[in-house]
């Protein structure tokens, strides 16, 4: 005699397995690190409403205007790239008053960097670095070391005073205009 046994279809129990995904799904939400993107290190002005305006005399200012294709004028002369650049703004910077169409002094000179909006930001960089190449190029020079070593110098009290020392009465100015 055969017995008739029915045959139910296994089925594992899921129902905690939603619980197990979702304390999983917490727990590498709060154990991963997320990378957070670097950008410019660029120290914004205060944001002052009641600031005075200072007038400016033109020979104070360098102007670099960057438009939509990447040419640049210079001091109103057209260029294809910033070929020179970092040596233009080196004299500019010290002057010193000695050349009529030139900064009076250091703490005087401003660069101003003007863009357009469909400037490449590969331009603007390089415009910038190179605005501060030239600002750390002339504190080098004050310090008695290269501009490499200089940019390596740390946070140590010591080598802060010859960054200080370095950049005394040269601030970098760096004008960076609202793009149109």
């Amino acid at each position: 005699m055969k017995s008739i046994i029915e045959k139910t279809p296994t089925q594992a129990n899921a129902g905690s397995m939603a619980d197990i995904a979702f304390l999983l799904l917490i727990f590498f939400m709060i154990t991963t690190t997320i990378a957070s993107d670097k950008g410019l290190t660029i120290q914004l002005p205060p944001d002052i409403d009641d600031q005075p305006v200072q007038k400016m005399h033109e020979r104070n200012i360098f102007k670099i205007l960057i438009n939509s294709q990447d040419q640049l004028m210079i001091e109103g002369e057209r260029r294809n790239d910033a070929t020179g650049l970092k040596e233009e703004l080196k004299e500019f910077i010290m002057n010193n008053g000695q050349h009529k169409d030139l900064s009076d002094n250091p703490k005087a000179a401003v660069v101003s960097i003007k863009t357009n909006r469909a400037t490449s930001q590969q331009m603007f960089i390089t415009i910038l670095d190179a605005a501060k190449a030239a600002y750390y190029e002339i504190y080098a020079q004050r310090a008695g070391i290269t501009a490499e070593e200089y940019r390596k110098l740390s946070n140590t009290n010591e080598e802060m005073m010859v960054m200080r020392k370095a950049a005394d009465g040269i601030p970098m100015n760096i004008s960076i205009a609202e793009p149109d």
